[in-house]
């Protein structure tokens, strides 16, 4: 168990308790009990007073925000986020939330996509293959939007597994008749000539996004617990 040293003291340390008032805004069911059980884990080591209290730095909160966003949004188990934290350049590689719609993406080439991802040129021709990655051009003029990096390397993250990238296609057809379906709704203001009623519907569109998103992932959760509980 490591106590609190000199360089320590100075710094900004939070206790357990006010961690998880600053969290809970983000992640609604955190807990000191969650906190405890990831350090027993082996996820966090947050400092120790000598009377034992637990004791957060902000590199500490980072890393648990980096955990807890991992859980939520890509539903990692605690043993691949193990090795996704224990990975060489995983401070870079770290993932973001989507991009807002209308926002501007950069470009990257296959070797930037690949090397931000963590992954090899092989497996992006491979995710490019069955339509999991976007591409623009051609060639040496190729270019993938930045959030292809983000989709590589969840696709790499799943491979682990033993899911071939073949059988994530089904992931991208899922998608494509959600995305209809959205597009759907929203196709008569995002066509209109009125600027205002143009960009409510893109409004819309985005918060029909974010909805579909957290339904898809209630779903998903309520069918894999039933796996567990058969």
């Amino acid at each position: 168990m490591s106590t609190v040293s000199g360089t320590q003291q100075r710094e900004r340390l939070a206790r357990i308790g006010e961690v998880v008032r600053r969290l809970t805004p983000d992640f609604p069911d955190i807990s000191i009990s969650k906190i405890r059980f990831l350090e027993d884990e082996g996820l966090i080591t947050p400092q120790r007073t000598r009377g034992g209290y637990r004791l957060f730095s902000e590199h500490d909160i980072e890393r648990l925000v980096t955990i807890l966003t991992l859980q939520r949004d890509d539903f990692l188990p605690l043993r691949v986020i193990r090795e996704e934290l224990a990975a060489p350049g995983a401070a870079e590689r770290k993932r973001r939330r989507p991009a807002g719609i209308g926002e501007r993406l950069s470009e990257l080439s296959a070797t930037d996509l690949a090397e931000r991802a963590g992954v090899s040129l092989e497996v992006v021709k491979e995710l490019e293959d069955y339509g999991l990655l976007s591409p623009t051009g051609s060639g040496a003029d190729k270019r993938y939007p930045e959030t292809d990096a983000d989709v590589a390397q969840v696709c790499a993250q799943i491979t682990r597994f033993g899911i071939d990238a073949r059988h994530l296609r089904t992931f991208r057809t899922a998608t494509d008749r959600e995305a209809a379906l959205l597009e759907q709704l929203v196709a008569p203001a995002l066509r209109s000539r009125n600027a205002e009623r143009k960009a409510s519907g893109a409004n819309d569109l985005q918060a029909l996004t974010e909805l579909a998103q957290e339904l898809i992932g209630l779903l998903l959760w309520r069918e894999v617990r039933a796996i567990v509980a058969e």
